[in-house]
């Protein structure tokens, strides 16, 4: 994987997060603590198919579960640095369930499940050009 190739997919996990951080953040600011997490935790994985379907669809550098981890690891990276420590200045947010680890199990599963969904539609749209599941 190239540098740009990589910077890619990294833009792609920065917005997929910051739409998450925003609903977060918007969610407060009208409503309890508890209904903006329930939010985040339903948003997170529409953002997630929403990033994931674009990046599949139109670049595709890695598998679906390389997709997912990377993804992972960077909402957990950002949420670590950006928010708990720098924002929050307490990892008091990782204690949470709903807070951080159910909406980073749904952005895991949502992005390897949209990837591996495109990748099978991929699949079947070959074999029915071609009339063959072997490539070429």
């Amino acid at each position: 994987m190239t540098t740009s190739e990589f910077s890619t997919i990294i833009i792609h996990a920065f917005i997929g997060w910051a739409l998450c951080t925003a609903t977060l953040g918007i969610g407060m600011a009208f409503t309890s603590l508890d209904n903006a997490l329930i939010l985040h935790a339903i948003a997170a994985p529409i953002f997630f198919v929403g990033v994931s379907l674009v990046y599949f669809r139109k670049l595709n550098y890695t598998t679906p579960l390389q997709t997912a981890e990377i993804f992972l690891v960077y909402a957990i990276g950002m949420d670590l640095f950006v928010v708990a420590l720098l924002i929050n200045h307490s990892l008091a947010m990782f204690t949470s369930l709903l807070g951080t680890w159910i909406p980073f199990a749904l952005i895991f599963a949502s992005t390897w499940l949209t990837g591996t969904l495109v990748a099978k539609s991929r699949k079947l749209d070959t074999v029915a050009k071609t009339g063959s599941s072997e490539p070429g």
